[in-house]
């Protein structure tokens, strides 16, 4: 039987907030393409503890390093020593966020700045050390991971819808950009996926809290998605079969948004 071959193995791919959920679901599906990995997060006890699990699972060649990427200067560590430890980098994956929904009356400027900050400047920190190396291998990718709601936001989805707007916004550029160098931009919109943020707010069994949350939305999927779905995509995206891809924004959300 024919198997649909991804072209990873031996690239080298860049994934941000890599410690845990859908990151790490990233680092690992990565890992068993064949490609080498460098993951950074916050927290060095769960990154470390996230990527050696990978590691033994998969034989992978994976970088581990602790990076804030609201810190210009140890996102350029991490880029520095993602290029010392492989020699270039062919994917990159914005991942790094978190979700934070407010009504208007209760985001205060801090924590618009600070979300702009982590999603979107965050973003750019990365792509601007990374594209110069891309272009020197003569090509890349870079997926943005975004939200429906930054296409069809809701109330009280701020500031995050808004952030992940100009997240969507940004990919689209870039597309059109970076497209003479064959550097091809995509962004994932999640809707409902299983992740570590949804199961830190479950109070009790973490599958009982998903099936409430699916009912209560009236997910048409009738449940939340896998993260391992979500690194599949990603992974799809990254590769050689996803050559006449760029400037799209995905919906991974079981079509529970009004946007297409």
């Amino acid at each position: 039987m024919d198997t649909l071959e991804l072209g990873l193995a031996g690239k080298v791919a860049i994934v941000t907030g890599g410690s845990e959920g859908l990151g790490l679901a990233c680092v690992e599906r990565f890992a068993r393409s064949g490609a080498k990995v460098a993951a950074c997060a916050r927290r060095k006890d769960v990154l470390e503890r996230g990527v050696e699990h990978v590691r033994r699972a998969t034989g992978g060649d994976i970088l581990a390093m602790t990076a804030d990427v609201t810190k210009g200067a140890e996102v350029e560590a991490f880029v520095k020593a993602t290029l010392a430890r492989f020699g270039g980098v062919d994917i990159l994956v914005n991942n790094a966020g978190t979700s934070s929904a407010a009504g208007f009356d209760q985001v205060d400027e801090a924590t618009w700045q600070y979300d702009f900050d982590l999603k979107v400047m965050g973003a750019i920190r990365l792509c601007r050390l990374v594209i110069p190396h891309m272009k020197q291998r003569g090509g890349g990718r870079i997926i943005n991971v975004t939200t429906v709601g930054g296409k069809a936001p809701l109330a009280r989805s701020l500031p995050t819808s808004v952030t992940r707007a100009a997240g969507i916004n940004l990919t689209k550029s870039l597309a059109h950009e970076l497209a003479p160098d064959r550097i091809l931009v995509n962004t994932v919109c999640l809707g409902l996926v299983k992740s570590a943020q949804h199961e830190r707010r479950a109070k009790g069994d973490v599958e009982e809290y998903y099936k409430e949350i699916s009912d209560r939305r009236k997910l048409p999927l009738g449940r939340f998605g896998e993260a391992s779905e979500f690194a599949d995509l990603v992974a799809f995206l990254a590769s050689e079969r996803a050559a006449y891809i760029t400037g799209t924004a995905i919906n991974f959300d079981g079509g529970i948004s009004a946007a297409v």
